[in-house]
């Protein structure tokens, strides 16, 4: 039997190359509002990407002082109600949309929310397709807390930025971890607008996890296959080393290719309703330098 092949498009010169699968870029994107004056790295990074692929774009402001609620302490609360900032705060929403708009967003909106980061980013989850935020948006090692919920909940694929972060956004270089797991798809696929993007994309194979006898029947993804069919070619590295040690060794290799973006599945489990996420995912959130886009 004949292998039916894509018809090619025609480009000037008779040169045809291979059609590609369009890439829905993310739709919605959000962003976790700190500061207004200046505006902080998490909006100007969110409204930059937002602008390059003509993305409708929200901010948010959560209160520092709510930002760690959780469970039923992320109702809305007295401290809440409180608050200087209003519900409606007229000045900051005109400001953020003037700001998104002379870069070239087409829709910016602004909303303020009296509740936990948790909650507020699980809601906007349900309609957004990214969300930006910053690593020191919550104190110390609350971060990795408040992400294990978000990722374990709605599975909102995150952009997280160093504190201080204040480059251009151009993702030109971009490290994806590869460990052969499901969320580790996930991020692949979630990503690949940026990966499409980029002049480089290097794929760290880090070893896969022995799969059940059972699992060899189901479907199986080989990543540079996937991304070769968006038009994606990754240049292979691989490491072997142990799974306590395997955060610190990503951001060496980070480090040698010199990526300025991270690509990586987030594992997550609950435990006694504590939701937690990998030691990996914890190191390489605490520890780098440069943006890490995670996916659980």
């Amino acid at each position: 039997m004949n292998a039916v092949v894509p018809t090619p498009n025609r480009i000037s010169e008779g040169t045809a190359v291979p059609s590609l699968p369009v890439v829905n870029k993310p739709s919605d994107i959000v962003a976790i509002a700190t500061s207004t004056a200046p505006w902080n790295s998490a909006v100007q990074v969110a409204t930059a990407l937002a602008a390059r692929w003509q993305s409708l774009l929200t901010g948010c402001f959560v209160d520092e002082s709510l930002r760690m609620l959780r469970g039923s302490e992320s109702e809305p609360s007295v401290l809440g109600l409180l608050l200087d900032t209003p519900v409606q705060d007229f000045e900051a929403a005109d400001g953020f949309r003037a700001f998104a708009r002379s870069r070239g967003v087409p829709h910016a909106s602004w909303v303020v929310a009296h509740s936990g980061l948790a909650r507020v980013l699980r809601e906007l989850g349900a309609w957004h397709s990214l969300a930006v935020l910053e690593r020191d948006v919550v104190d110390g090692e609350a971060l990795t807390e408040l992400l294990g919920e978000v990722l374990l909940t709605c599975r909102l694929p995150s952009l997280i930025l160093p504190p201080d972060w204040n480059r251009d956004t151009p993702f030109q270089r971009v490290l994806v971890a590869w460990d052969g797991s499901t969320e580790a798809v996930r991020a692949i696929h979630a990503a690949l607008p940026f990966l499409q993007g980029a002049r480089r994309v290097v794929l760290l194979d880090g070893g896969r996890p022995h799969s059940p006898e059972s699992e060899c029947y189901l479907p199986h993804f080989e990543p540079f296959v996937y991304m070769a069919r968006h038009g994606i070619e990754a240049d292979p590295m691989c490491v072997g080393v142990p799974a306590r040690t395997a955060g610190a060794a990503l951001l060496k290799k980070a480090e040698q290719v010199g990526a300025d973006l991270i690509v990586m599945g987030a594992f997550a489990h609950s435990r006694l309703r504590e939701h937690t996420i990998g030691c990996a995912t914890r190191y390489v959130l605490e520890h780098a330098q440069i943006p890490i886009f995670l996916q659980h």
